[in-house]
């Protein structure tokens, strides 16, 4: 609120005029920046894989400063290292909502932080951001996700590779609600192909050997193999399968596109893995590379630009949209009305990306990433603009009503 100058002589109805003028409001919130909260792992057992999302929300918020800001504000950002720890999480939640004031936030690698954080958010009507490809679900109108969903990778991925590969399918994943919920939609997915499900295990985060594992895949024969690992240690299955000499055909939604392990493990461990992802820094396209050379130029040190650094450099942008068709407001009421409208689409370095008005999540353009012998990345299809289509179909329109709920194939909205 404008305040009159110590010592002025403005009389009071002058500065009650001056109070009242229609336009002091909008310059106030002109000269104050918009601040955007980062709760991302920048250490621990996640940190490999996220701290390029911190980068990727930095290079637009430079981008975007650089250019005038939002609406006339600047971009600030206020960035915490959550350690991949889900109590920091909902500790950091509270502090940016409550004493620091942030307009949006930015937060979050695994579903179980993300789960840990969002009843927080929810609570102190919030509004935030999940940048990173996940087992799908959310229904919450506190929430944006960016990243690609099962309906996005597994109804491109699985059937190309049953067809490529054959039909019996077995899937390791991590035992937490990411690996159970998509290891869900790899069944069901396999079912619908007409396949079969000869196997299926659930390995704990810490977990880093694999002997025991890859005894029971050799024994099942499988066609296909599904990893769904997660973190560093679980990471440790690949060279061991590779020992072993296990060539089976891999499927993925996370790996090569977050932890890069194509780059950080001798060849062959990777070879004939088959990734579906909507960005990886090998992407051969005029507007990859030119996101590529803006990234390596501020950030030259970064191992590798994943799917996750993409979705948060990307967020940003949508978000600035949302504000300045909102005209400047940051409340989540009027950032929704916007949403709604259905047409709030950036051009990506991976192409042009849309939030679906129903879900709130992102459509995308979907890669098949193949790695061969040598560690190489080609790409035998592209699917354009596939759209996260579950949710909506399933019966959550948060056009309509906002349920703050996480759904399942097994369970899904009620009607």
């Amino acid at each position: 609120m404008p305040r009159t100058p110590r010592g002025s002589r403005l009389s009071a109805l002058a500065a009650a005029l001056l109070l009242s003028t229609p336009l002091a409001a909008p310059a106030a919130r002109a000269a104050d920046p918009i601040k955007l909260g980062v709760l991302e792992d920048q250490s621990g057992d996640f940190a490999l894989a996220t701290i390029g999302k911190v980068h990727g929300i930095q290079l637009a918020a430079d981008e975007i400063n650089a250019a005038g800001g939002i609406a006339g504000r600047k971009l600030e950002l206020v960035i915490y290292d959550t350690q991949s720890d889900n109590t920091r999480y909902q500790e950091f939640m509270r502090r940016v909502l409550q004493r620091d004031k942030v307009n949006a936030v930015f937060a979050g690698f695994s579903s179980a932080s993300r789960e840990a954080y969002r009843p927080i958010v929810d609570q102190l009507d919030g509004f935030a951001f999940y940048n990173n490809q996940y087992e799908g679900g959310v229904c919450d109108g506190h929430m944006v996700i960016t990243g690609a969903v099962p309906e996005q990778q597994f109804s491109t991925l699985i059937p190309w590779m049953m067809q490529k590969f054959g039909k019996r399918v077995y899937t390791i994943a991590a035992d937490y609600n990411f690996g159970q919920i998509s290891a869900e939609w790899v069944r069901n997915i396999v079912k619908e192909n007409g396949g079969e499900m000869v196997g299926e295990e659930f390995i704990p985060l810490g977990v880093s050997q694999f002997s025991q594992t890859i005894q029971n895949i050799q024994k099942a024969k499988p066609d296909i193999l599904m990893t769904l690992l997660v973190g560093t240690a679980q990471a440790s299955y690949y060279e061991q399968a590779a020992a072993a000499n296990l060539k089976i055909p891999m499927g993925s939604s996370v790996n090569i596109g977050q932890g890069y392990e194509h780059k950080r493990f001798q060849p062959p461990s990777l070879a004939n893995m088959y990734v579906t992802t909507n960005y990886i820094e090998e992407v051969d396209s005029p507007s990859s590379k030119a996101f590529l050379a803006k990234w390596k130029a501020k950030f030259p040190n970064e191992p590798y630009v994943n799917q996750e650094a993409e979705n948060s450099y990307l967020a940003v942008y949508l978000y600035k949209q949302m504000v300045e068709r909102a005209n400047g407001s940051t409340k989540r009421a009027d950032l929704r009305k916007v949403i709604a409208v259905g047409d709030v689409c950036v051009d990506a370095p991976e192409g042009k990306v849309c939030i679906d008005p129903k879900s709130q999540h992102a459509s995308h353009t979907i890669s098949l990433a193949k790695v061969d012998e040598k560690h190489a990345i080609s790409f035998p299809k592209t699917w354009d603009n596939i759209q996260p289509y579950w949710l909506g179909k399933a019966g959550c329109d948060l056009t309509q009503k906002d349920p703050m709920a996480q759904y399942t194939p097994s369970n899904p909205p009620k009607p």
